[in-house]
């Protein structure tokens, strides 16, 4: 039986605590992942740290664990943030949103926000018996983290620095490798 949309969803607690930045990036990454379509300029933006705080000050979002730089976002916040993000998609406003947030319990909010990332957590089907084996190139990232490529995938420098940059964010890590 395959995995409940939820049960997939929660697997990304694992990687909670978060800071700003990296909780923003995960984000990002998922509501890209599930391919939904904008709807105007600011369902477009990714989120910011800044505009974390911008949630957290309105209400969207509940206060995080410490303050500053030392602030960290659990998943619950994780989920708040995903279900903002969805819904500027689908086209609310914050107001709306806000309303909406404040009535959900949280196994409400879970269910609601793992329908919404079904296409994001799916699990990829395994590659058939068949197909050659492909050859790996090692991409170091940072400190003990490297992200493996296909070698027949063509990636250029700039990609390369994006995703480097991008994974480090999501880490919140700033160590960089050259």
């Amino acid at each position: 039986m395959p995995d409940s949309p939820v049960l997939l969803l929660r697997a990304h607690a694992k990687h909670a605590p978060w800071n700003a930045r990296g909780l923003a990036a995960h984000v990002t990454a998922l509501v890209d992942a599930a391919g939904m379509k904008p709807t105007n300029a600011s369902a477009r933006a990714a989120p910011s740290a800044r505009s974390i705080r911008f949630y957290v000050a309105h209400g969207l979002l509940e206060r995080p664990e410490g303050a500053g730089t030392a602030a960290t976002y659990h998943y619950r916040h994780f989920l708040q943030l995903l279900a903002i993000k969805i819904r500027q998609r689908e086209g609310q406003t914050l107001d709306a949103i806000k309303r909406e947030l404040a009535g959900l319990a949280g196994d409400a909010l879970e269910r609601k926000v793992a329908q919404a990332l079904v296409p994001a957590l799916a699990p990829s089907a395994p590659a058939p018996d068949d197909e050659p084996v492909q050859s790996w190139r090692r991409v170091a990232v940072s400190d003990g983290i490297e992200v493996h490529l296909r070698s027949d995938v063509a990636v250029g420098d700039d990609q390369l620095a994006a995703l480097r940059e991008a994974v480090r964010l999501a880490l919140g890590r700033g160590d960089a490798v050259p």
